[in-house]
């Protein structure tokens, strides 16, 4: 386990998508040769305290995380009232793509290999990035994904996906079973005993952590 005064390399970053800039967090580990881009769920952002939690464990074993934001501010506020672009899968797919090809530029994380994790409906955007992005995705992880909402999108996906859905979400359950059905890739379903969809129940979320965690350090390198 790194020490958490070794994990505080942290850059803040205006990242540009077309006309708009988004922000970002990354956090670089002594000796990170892997890099995880988080893709935050509907009416969340880079702030969501469980993508947080998440990350500062996988920076505990190397590998690096990206926190962005999916949208501007200004659109943010704009969602709240309205709710029109938390569900504007191909938007937000396209703008993980924008992201991952500029962090695939950078000098930091260029000669790093790639991974998204992906939470609600940002899962569906991470999936559908990576069947565009093939060469560049070595693994997906979704926690209490929407994976359904990559549609057409869903039997081009190379990269091996991990779906985690908890125990109690029995809807998600389901729409997570539908969409391997029409995956083709190295794909596992693992569901987390006694967990509703936010993975807020004790212990629940750690669980989380873990097995990410250990997908993408198999498949990462």
């Amino acid at each position: 386990m790194c020490s958490d005064s070794m994990i505080h390399n942290q850059t803040e970053m205006k990242i540009p998508i077309g006309n708009v800039e988004v922000d970002g967090t990354l956090t670089m580990p002594p000796g990170a040769k892997v890099v995880v881009l988080f893709a935050h769920g509907s009416g969340s952002s880079r702030f969501s305290p469980r993508n947080k939690y998440v990350a500062k464990e996988f920076n505990k074993v190397k590998i690096a995380t990206l926190l962005f934001d999916l949208l501007t501010a200004e659109e943010e506020e704009i969602d709240v009232v309205t709710s029109q672009y938390r569900f504007n899968i191909a938007l937000l797919a396209m703008r993980l793509v924008w992201v991952t090809k500029w962090l695939r530029n950078d000098l930091l994380t260029k000669t790093l290999a790639f991974g998204y994790f992906g939470a609600s409906t940002g899962a569906a955007a991470a999936l559908i990035a990576a069947a565009k992005l093939p060469n560049d995705i070595m693994a997906v992880v979704s926690r209490g994904g929407r994976p359904d909402l990559a549609g057409e999108y869903l039997p081009s996906v190379v990269a091996p996906t991990l779906l985690l859905v908890g125990g109690l979400d029995t809807e998600v359950i389901e729409l997570n079973r539908l969409a391997m059905d029409q995956m083709t890739n190295e794909k596992k379903l693992a569901i987390i005993p006694g967990a509703t969809h936010l993975f807020e129940e004790p212990g629940t979320l750690e669980l989380v952590a873990k097995a990410s965690a250990d997908w993408f350090l198999r498949y990462l390198r």
